[in-house]
């Protein structure tokens, strides 16, 4: 009867350990662009037609990886470029991450403040946090030792997103602006940008989140950016639609 009891009781205790649930910690991601498959696909015939893309594809590695991080403490999280990749080159702009740039999500108070460079101008953005239209699919996944479920979303009206997320970090949140499914994304896929990010580690931690902002922060709305690109590319050939892509992640 003891030896029962003692095997209920582990087995209680083991089960109790695997239910625990995180709310704060710092996540690695590596982010990996496959930018020769990218714009392979945004010409006919893989731009063998096209000599500027010939003589890219020449000189320029077809997989571009990064790292980010993403702190998060309750219902606040940081993501931003680990390091500053100076040595790897970038076929379409906006691809390149920078360390002045981050996403910093308020789940309480409903807000974003971001900061991101593109085409040599710099936005401040805080504005409400973004809303997706999330489909759970059954398909399920281990990602960096977490039992993760997929979703599916759309951006710019057709871009399918690929989201994987786990409800052991309760944190409704995600890289870049992604958010709003049942606990923590912790991989992403943009197919159409040969795009993923996904999670490598996680470190337990608890760290009060801010972000540096200037004295007298000068803010715009993420439709701003939006606009602005929509402007800036109607003169660009096909890599418009992949910038587009990128700036509205």
């Amino acid at each position: 009867m003891f030896r029962f009891i003692l095997i209920s009781f582990l087995f209680i205790t083991q089960s109790v350990k695997a239910q625990q649930f995180i709310n704060a910690g710092k996540l690695t991601f590596e982010r990996k662009v496959a930018q020769i498959t990218l714009m392979e696909n945004l010409y006919e015939n893989g731009g063998d037609d096209n000599f500027w893309l010939v003589e890219m594809k020449k000189v320029y590695p077809r997989i571009v990886t990064d790292s980010y991080t993403l702190e998060f403490n309750n219902n606040t999280t940081l993501f931003k470029v680990e390091k500053e990749n100076s040595d790897t080159k970038y076929m379409l702009t906006g691809l390149k991450p920078s360390d002045q740039n981050y996403v910093y999500q308020d789940f309480n108070q409903n807000m974003t403040t971001m900061s991101k460079g593109l085409f040599e101008n710099e936005y401040l953005v805080k504005d409400s946090l973004r809303q997706f239209q999330w489909k759970i699919t059954g398909e399920v996944r281990d990602i960096a030792g977490f039992e993760c479920k997929k979703a599916l979303t759309k951006i710019n009206d057709s871009v399918v997103v690929v989201a994987f997320y786990t409800d052991q970090i309760m944190v409704k949140g995600g890289p870049e602006n992604f958010n709003g499914l049942p606990g923590m994304i912790l991989g992403l896929a943009v197919p159409r940008l040969s795009l993923t990010l996904f999670a490598t580690k996680l470190e337990l931690t608890s760290t009060p989140l801010n972000v540096k902002l200037p004295s007298k922060p000068k803010f715009v709305k993420h439709s701003q950016i939006l606009q602005d690109v929509e402007k800036g590319l109607k003169t660009w050939g096909k890599e418009a639609k992949a910038i587009a892509w990128i700036s509205n992640l």
